[in-house]
């Protein structure tokens, strides 16, 4: 699936620096959805969608990126959610601590070729940054053999719900109302009392402000994977990127400018790379393993890896740039990066792939009216 998307992508880079006239764009774009279409069934076969229960998964990913596009409106040719962002690349720098942890190829010593995107959340790509309490971070590590490892992080080590029939009635609750622009307080409240781990979230932003920048900001995986080792031993791991920059919480002057993590972050880069720790926590009996409402606490004999450096190097606008046709899917693993039983790892997965379908499909919509 890996390989077959990243063809995609080549064609897509391919196509785009010959320079193809109208026609020949035409048929591009009408190619590629018919081989988007081809990859989502192969998707599906290969997650076990095709057959009996063939209705459930890909019914869950259309409610989802309904219930996204329901809350602000559509934003034709941008993703569902995280619309707003910015491309990066980079590498990451493997000490080989966390072959201890798995086998996977990224954690051998040496270096491995990434490309990201650094994004707020929502559905919007002109919301001012500074109405997001969230960061993420999204990497596609290019693996050696052909491999890859993606993955999608947030500011915050935990989610507002557990199951994504919840997810959908929180993107209902934080539907926009026409009048006022924003989310009816009392719609919010009520989904809020009848789900406790949402009060948690709010609360842990509330006492955390968002960063100043994409650069100091700790992104977190979240839900919890299998790593298993060379002997087939396995452990569950969450991880976090860690960043050698000090946190500092958003300024008010920082929100006159509607997009100063963009500025900040091209500014700064500028001056040299930015760098992130990869930072992998080790379950301890009674932590949550299928859950990412959850959060793991912080003792002292928790086993934490230090398993190298993330290092971003440049910055690029996400209309042309490396991330642009890149669906960041968290159950994109390598061989010995296993997913949890977590209910929204399966549900992200199906979600990213029907909202790359939409946005492919409506460029070609929009090329056959130019």
């Amino acid at each position: 699936m890996a390989k077959t998307l990243e063809y995609l992508n080549q064609v897509l880079r391919g196509a785009s620096s010959a320079g193809w006239a109208s026609p020949s764009l035409l048929l591009r774009y009408a190619i590629i959805v018919v081989a988007i279409g081809g990859i989502s069934f192969a998707y599906a076969f290969s997650a076990g969608w095709v057959g009996w229960p063939v209705h459930r998964a890909p019914l869950s990913a259309t409610r989802v990126v309904n219930a996204f596009e329901a809350t602000t409106g559509p934003h034709p040719g941008f993703r569902r959610n995280h619309a707003k962002g910015i491309c990066i690349a980079g590498h990451f720098d493997s000490n080989g601590a966390g072959a201890a942890l798995s086998r996977a190829r990224v954690f051998a010593p040496g270096v491995v070729p990434i490309v990201g995107r650094f994004s707020v959340p929502g559905t919007n790509p002109s919301v001012a940054d500074g109405e997001s309490r969230l960061r993420s971070l999204a990497l596609r590590f290019a693996v050696p053999d052909g491999e890859e490892w993606r993955t999608a992080m947030n500011s915050v080590p935990i989610f507002s719900v557990r199951t994504p029939d919840e997810f959908v009635a929180e993107l209902a609750a934080q539907r926009e109302d026409k009048g006022t622009g924003k989310p009816d307080p009392a719609r919010v409240a009520e989904f809020e009392a009848q789900h406790p781990e949402a009060r948690a979230f709010r609360a842990w932003t509330r006492t955390h402000p968002a960063s100043s920048g994409f650069d100091n900001a700790t992104y977190y995986g979240v839900s919890a994977f299998r790593f298993v080792k060379a002997d087939g031993t396995s452990q569950y791991v969450r991880w976090s990127m860690v960043p050698e920059v000090a946190y500092e919480p958003v300024a008010a002057a920082q929100r006159r400018d509607p997009d100063f993590l963009a500025h900040r972050l091209v500014n700064t880069l500028r001056q040299g790379p930015l760098r992130w720790h990869l930072i992998l926590a080790v379950a301890r009996p009674g932590d949550a393993i299928d859950d990412s409402t959850q959060l793991w606490v912080q003792t002292p004999d928790r086993l934490r890896v230090d398993a190298g450096t993330l290092v971003v190097e440049s910055a690029q606008a996400q209309i042309d740039g490396r991330c642009r046709n890149i669906d960041f899917d968290p159950l994109i693993l390598p061989a010995g990066i296993e997913p949890s039983g977590d209910p929204l790892l399966s549900a992200r997965a199906a979600t990213y792939m029907e909202s790359f379908y939409r946005r492919m499909s409506e460029e070609v919509r929009y090329a056959s009216k130019r």
